[in-house]
This record gives C-alpha cells, sequence and structure tokens, in this order.
C-alpha cells in the first residue's frame, strides 16, 4: 500500500464524525426551539425535521467513528 493510504480514511473519518456530532446537536437545540416545544405538546411527538437531524447525525457519527478506528 502507499504510505499516505491510511490518512484519507481517517480524514474523512474525522470530518464525518464531527459533522454527525454537530447534527446532533443542532437537532438537541432545534428540539428545545419554542416552536416545537408547542407541537410536541399539541401532536406528541417531535418534529420530522428534528428526527431528521438526529438520525443523519448518528449515522455520520457513527461512519466516522468506523473510519476512524478500523485498522
Amino acid at each position: 500500500m502507499a504510505r499516505g493510504s491510511k490518512s484519507m480514511p481517517r480524514a474523512i473519518g474525522s470530518a464525518l464524525s464531527i459533522a454527525g456530532g454537530g447534527l446532533i446537536v443542532w437537532g438537541y437545540r432545534e428540539s428545545q426551539s419554542l416552536g416545537d416545544q408547542l407541537s410536541s405538546a399539541i401532536s406528541g411527538d417531535s418534529s420530522n425535521d428534528v428526527l431528521l437531524f438526529y438520525g443523519i447525525g448518528g449515522a455520520g457519527l457513527v461512519a466516522g467513528l468506523v473510519l476512524l478506528f478500523r485498522n
């Protein structure tokens, strides 16, 4: 294998982990907003946007960690 071949997946893994964590935090902050609190009080469910942030953020975080820590 080439010498720098492990650096590219690690860089992508780092970027995915950071982006995934950011989306999870963004989803949490969105869930604490007044609009989502009212929507949650009326319907009993979180908005689809919040669930989308959590889902994509979690998938990105897991994929990034796999890329970072695989041998």
